[in-house]
């Protein structure tokens, strides 16, 4: 069983290094994008914790030279992208919504791959899974146009359904979705919210 799972693991591994990502995780947003049509040319999108950075890679390729990608983590990743790349040195969970907005112009498409560090008590990694999440809707929701797509890394758990109903309060749609690329063992699933309904401030 071990042998199986590591060759399974390092079949992504190797195609990412062979194709030039920065990590194997950049297959499942491609394929949570070619599923939902998320990220367009010409779109500004937001990176919740882009290190090692092949989320950004893969959005910047997707957005062209029309498009801006902004990227927030508390280690920069290592290595030169491109020139409509912004990084903001920050903990995603003390940023201040408002204070971005002041900084960045509203997105079309905010990303989160925010993951806790685990403890393997499912409970505890589920709710702290949750609060992430949690603040990467919360910059969302001030941060996105109308009609904007979201997408955030959540752990399975019972908490999750709660989760959902409270992003359907915001999103025309709301679903989850477990990429192929993800490890066999991994609980994670990923919330795709689509049709950003803006509130009147």
């Amino acid at each position: 069983m071990g042998m199986k799972q590591n060759r399974w693991d390092d079949h992504y591994a190797r195609r990412a290094k062979k194709e030039k990502w920065l990590a194997r995780s950049v297959y499942k947003l491609q394929e949570i994008d070619n599923k939902f049509k998320l990220i367009r040319k010409g779109n500004r999108l937001l990176d919740l914790g882009c290190y090692p950075g092949s989320w950004t890679q893969y959005a910047l390729k997707k957005v062209g030279n029309q498009g801006e990608v902004v990227g927030i983590d508390l280690s920069r990743p290592d290595h030169r992208l491109s020139n409509g790349f912004r990084f903001i040195q920050e903990d995603v969970m003390s940023l201040e919504p408002q204070w971005l907005t002041r900084e960045i112009s509203p997105r079309d498409v905010v990303v989160s791959d925010l993951a806790p560090p685990t403890t393997g008590i499912g409970n505890i990694d589920t709710s702290r899974s949750i609060s992430l999440s949690r603040k990467a809707l919360e910059i969302a929701c001030v941060l996105l146009k109308k009609n904007g797509n979201f997408v955030c890394k959540i752990l399975e758990g019972e908490d999750i359904k709660r989760f959902k109903s409270e992003v359907s309060g915001d999103f025309s749609q709301v679903r989850l979705f477990r990429p192929k690329a993800t490890r066999k063992r991994s609980r994670e699933v990923y919330l795709v919210g689509q049709g950003f309904r803006l509130m009147a401030s």
